[in-house]
């Protein structure tokens, strides 16, 4: 099978408004002299793909000639279709969980790579650290024929999505969502029920789709995450930026939006 190789340089996946850079394994020789670790992300249309982790220092000339960088979102929203999208999720977390899992938790030896398994061991103890995965859920509230959307304190202007957050330590994913609604805006909701699943690379998140129906109170932005909350109608959508396609929350809105048309 032919192998091509992602590469993160400094933590970043290297990427531009050409896509994400691959080097085929006749050019990957120079990047491996440099490459502190290799690992495997997955099969592309009949191509294994790899992955480089570089640092910034030593990466820096055979990458000069690459132009400028786009950020991981921005490479995400502009993958080529789904399964890239959660290739490229998965080589970002990957990297992260690797550059933050230097050293054993449990008796501070440095780790090294698994002789099997996608994972770091400890020599000294034995013990496995496999990557880092949160669950969180993400819901699109609903009212009948409209629907909440909110606009988070990082976002950029005029940009609304779906609400999410992290699942605590004890808690079930349906109670996460009814407790992470009343916290960002203020409303109770019922008839929570569960959509699809998505990794997302923020910085290793699994994230839980969900619906959920209103039920009452007065929509109020805790003004710290969520600092504006509506219900919208499909029309009232062209008036704001939503999420881009192969995003869970986009699916979540364009599924309800057949739904009430089907």
């Amino acid at each position: 099978m032919k192998v091509e190789y992602l590469v993160i340089e400094g933590g970043y996946l290297v990427g531009n408004d050409k896509g994400v850079l691959r080097i085929s394994d006749s050019e990957v020789d120079s990047f491996k002299t440099i490459a502190s670790t290799e690992y495997p992300v997955g099969n592309y249309q009949g191509v294994e793909l790899r992955l480089l982790l570089v640092d910034s220092q030593d990466g820096s000339d055979l990458l000069s000639d690459f132009g400028e960088r786009w950020g991981l979102r921005s490479l995400l929203a502009a993958a080529e279709d789904e399964e890239m999208y959660s290739l490229l999720s998965r080589a970002a977390q990957i990297a992260t969980w690797h550059n933050n899992h230097r050293f054993c938790s449990r008796c501070a030896t440095p780790l090294t790579l698994h002789h099997q398994d996608l994972a770091l061991a400890c020599d000294e103890c034995g013990l496995v650290q496999y990557p880092r995965i949160s669950p969180c859920i993400i819901v699109l509230v609903r009212d009948g024929d409209r629907c909440l959307l909110a606009h988070a304190a990082h976002f950029d202007e005029n940009r609304f999505s779906t609400l999410a957050g992290f699942i605590e330590a004890g808690e079930t994913a349906e109670n996460a969502v009814m407790r992470e609604v009343m916290e960002e805006v203020g409303i109770q909701v019922g008839n929570v029920t569960y959509h699809c699943s998505q990794s997302w690379p923020f910085p290793h998140s699994l994230m839980l789709g969900f619906y959920a129906d209103y039920e009452s109170g007065d929509l109020k932005p805790d003004g710290v995450e969520i600092t504006d909350a509506r219900w919208f109608s499909k029309d009232d959508l062209a008036s704001v930026n939503i999420p881009p396609p192969f995003t869970i929350a986009r699916k979540l809105l364009d599924h309800y939006w057949a739904t009430l048309e089907g």
